[in-house]
This record gives C-alpha cells, sequence and structure tokens, in this order.
C-alpha cells in the first residue's frame, strides 16, 4: 500500500481500495486498473510517465492494467484546464499519435501485461439513443460547477455542448471497461469523480480514483508541455535528455525523485544537489536508454559543462564566401527558421568561442558557434 499512494495527492477512497486488494487477494482475481490517454500530440513525455510507473506498480502486484487510448474522445477534445474552445483533431491526426503512443508506452509497461484499448471500438457503434440515456445521468448545474466551465461561463467565453459530454464519454469507459480503480492527474478529478458516478447509475460498483500531482516542466512553473517547450521526451537522445534534467531547479529536484524514480528521498535529500540531480539524470536517461547511455550522457555532460570543454562529435560545417548568420544557424540545424534563430540572437543565447552574438549581420569566422547550453557547430 505503500508504494501505491507514493506520489499520489488524492485517493477516492483509501478505505474502498484497501477492500477491493484485500478481496482481490482473497479471490485470487486482478483488479481492472485503468487509465486514459487521448493522444493529441506524437510524442510522450516524463509528465505522462508519472502515471504509466503508476500503472507499472499495479502490474508488478498483479492486477491488470488496461491502457486506454482515446481515440474518439481526442476528437470531442478534453476541456480540463481550458479557457476556450479546443481546436478539433483530425481522424488521421489522432491516428497517427495513437500509433506512436503504442510504441513509446512500452518502454515503461510491460507489454505481456498491458490490455491496450481503444474508446472508438465501443463509442463507434454508439447509437443516438444511448448517447441520450448516458447524457440523462448528468445535469447542466453539475456540469457549470466545475471550475473552468464555471469560469468560461461567468466570463462570457464559450461552452460547447460537445465538451460538456466529454466527462460523460470518459466515465462511460469505465463502464465498459469494468474499472475497479482509474488513475489520472489531478486536474482530472472532475471527470474520475463523474466515473464513479456514470458506475453507479449503470449498476456497477464505483471505481477507486488515485490522482498523481501534475509534473511541473523544466522551467519549475508550467506543467509540463510539449507546446511550451518545457518538456523531457522520453525518445530524446541520452545527452540531450541528460542536459535538459540537469537544467531544473533543486526545488523541482526532489518532486522529480519521488514521481519518476524509486530512490530513498531521505537519503536523497542527505546528498549535494549537484550529485543528486546528476543521479536522477542518469536513473531517467537509463531508464529509457541504458546504463551504458547513462554512462556516455554524463561523461559527456562533465566534459561540455563543468570542464567547459567542447564535445568530440561537434558538428562541422564548410565557412562559403557570403555565408550569413541566420543562414548557418537554419542550415546547421540549429535553429528551425530564421525567425526562431533572429529570437535566439535577440535572447542572448548565441556565441562564438565565448563570446556573444547578438548582430546579425556578425561577419562570420571559422571556429565554434554554441546555440543556448548544449547544441554546438565548428565552423572550418
Amino acid at each position: 500500500m505503500q508504494s501505491i499512494v507514493r506520489g499520489t495527492v488524492e485517493v477516492i477512497d483509501l478505505k474502498h481500495l484497501e477492500k477491493k486488494l484485500d478481496k482481490s487477494r482473497a479471490k485470487g482475481v486482478p483488479l481492472v486498473v485503468k487509465a486514459g490517454f487521448d493522444p493529441t500530440a506524437p510524442d510522450i513525455h516524463l509528465g505522462h510517465v508519472v502515471l504509466l510507473r503508476k500503472m507499472k506498480q499495479f502490474q508488478d502486484l498483479g492486477h491488470k492494467v488496461v491502457f486506454l487510448i482515446g481515440d474518439f474522445t481526442a476528437q470531442v477534445g478534453d476541456p480540463t484546464g481550458r479557457n476556450e474552445l479546443r481546436k478539433k483533431m483530425t481522424r488521421e491526426d489522432v491516428e497517427r499519435n495513437a500509433v506512436t503512443y503504442k510504441e513509446q508506452v512500452f518502454k515503461v509497461l510491460d507489454p505481456a501485461k498491458t490490455e491496450v484499448v481503444f474508446n472508438s471500438h465501443w463509442f463507434s457503434k454508439f447509437s443516438a439513443q444511448d448517447l441520450m440515456e448516458l447524457t440523462a445521468r448528468s445535469t447542466v448545474a453539475q456540469m457549470l460547477a466545475r471550475a473552468d466551465f464555471k469560469k468560461r461561463f461567468e466570463d462570457g467565453r464559450e461552452i460547447s455542448l460537445l465538451e460538456f459530454i466529454y466527462p460523460l464519454l470518459q466515465g462511460y469507459d469505465s463502464v465498459v471497461l469494468k474499472a475497479d480503480i482509474e488513475l489520472g492527474g489531478s486536474d482530472q478529478k472532475f471527470n474520475l469523480l463523474m466515473g464513479r458516478q456514470i458506475q453507479e447509475a449503470y449498476g456497477a460498483e464505483p471505481q477507486v480514483v488515485i490522482m498523481t500531482p501534475l509534473l511541473e516542466g523544466l522551467d519549475g512553473v508550467n506543467k509540463m508541455s510539449k507546446s511550451l517547450g518545457n518538456y523531457v521526451g522520453i525518445n530524446e537522445p541520452p545527452r540531450e535528455m541528460f542536459g535538459k534534467l540537469m537544467s531544473i531547479s533543486d526545488e523541482l529536484m526532489v518532486k522529480y525523485f519521488e514521481l519518476l524514480t524509486d530512490e530513498d528521498l531521505a537519503g536523497v535529500r542527505q546528498m549535494h544537489p549537484k550529485e543528486a540531480k546528476m543521479k536522477l539524470a542518469a536513473t531517467i536517461v537509463c531508464q529509457f536508454h541504458g546504463t551504458d547511455a547513462a554512462r556516455d550522457a554524463r561523461e559527456h555532460f562533465e566534459l561540455v559543462f563543468a570542464r567547459k570543454e567542447v564535445p568530440d562529435d561537434i558538428q562541422t560545417l564548410m565557412l562559403e564566401p557570403g555565408a550569413a548568420l541566420i543562414g548557418i544557424l537554419v542550415n546547421s540545424g540549429l535553429a528551425p527558421s530564421k525567425n526562431e534563430a533572429r529570437r535566439l540572437l535577440k535572447q542572448n543565447a548565441v556565441s562564438f568561442e565565448g563570446s556573444l552574438l547578438t548582430d546579425e549581420s556578425w561577419p562570420v569566422q571559422r571556429g565554434v558557434l554554441k546555440v543556448g547550453k548544449r547544441r554546438f557547430l565548428k565552423i572550418v
């Protein structure tokens, strides 16, 4: 039980969870543990891993884990935390992202013990009669009591009827899957509790809800998100992943240890912050890339950042007559576009041989160009 509640913010309710676990052991019947993921972006990052690790804990205890890909509900759009209508995704976008989700989750979950399901399997067969019966299970007053809906209503912002339906659909997923437990982030509380309500309305025992905290991204302020650029993707190269993790604050480091590792937190707090962060980065890189990659990433980080040396595998570019700095940044891949290259210069993120560059008309020379903390280019 202690491992289950580690890294959670709320369990509804704990006594019910204990009874379910006791009954499961006594009868030798595993619990059905559900977690839903809408494939709204192609990459899984460490924010998703918090839930995946909790799922893995239940797998290790012998329970049935259902990884639900909300390919149908993704087209509706989860209104959680939104202050405006979500842009509708195409079926093609959802299907493409769902494929990459399936490929990545097994870096954490055991594929032999994971059931992957798509909620389009039942919702594609949903009739108008079925939908009317489902919508009768809740009220407009209940929906408007939800914080994000309430704020948008008071501010005069649009709320579509489709968004009201989303929590009902998520709740119905739990009915179909006969979920004993549903896992989700703390921002999902309304949707998770709706699952309990919908299950009871259909004559089933309500699921236990286990909520995990939201993982702040590299900025230490906002929820980890690819759209905010503050994320660490699990498919990122080991050195890139290591470097990003070394950039987080000492305060956030302890939370990462708690949610993303099995390390003893008391021991972590006794370590020097820099060495603890090195251990955190190596531990997480090892999870997704292996021991050798973690060792190489640490050695590379110490070489480039601790000793201020240039890596030996640095990208090189031949200097051509009339070459412009903006063009070199884009053509080498150090910046994705000319606008981004100019932004990097304005933000003092570009340097040459240790000297800051801010003028895009700087005459390009042979030497080492550096962008940010981890990207190098040797001009020869």
